[in-house]
């Protein structure tokens, strides 16, 4: 049985997940689910502006149009962030 089906009434309280427990195995997947669509995003937006002939390597062209495309997405979701949250404060 996991802590979300069991009942208030069964089970000892070291069994059931208290609150901040909660809230934090949830800030946990959130956090994982947002790495997990950031990269994805990165590997579709920069793998179809760099790769333009899928093979076995990549070429030299290619390596430096990834690593560019990648220091850029992240430096301007860097930026998006910071506007965000200095507009909520």
């Amino acid at each position: 049985m996991d802590a979300f089906s069991s009942s208030p009434s069964s089970g000892s309280p070291s069994q059931q997940f208290s609150s901040s427990d909660f809230k934090d195995q949830l800030k946990t997947q959130l956090a994982q689910a947002y790495a997990e669509e950031f990269l994805e995003t990165i590997r579709a937006k920069c793998f179809d502006k760099c790769i333009t002939k899928p093979g076995s390597s990549l070429g030299g062209s290619e390596s430096s149009c990834i690593s560019r495309c990648v220091d850029r997405y992240i430096e301007a979701t860097g930026i998006v962030s910071k506007s965000l949250f200095s507009a909520q404060h």
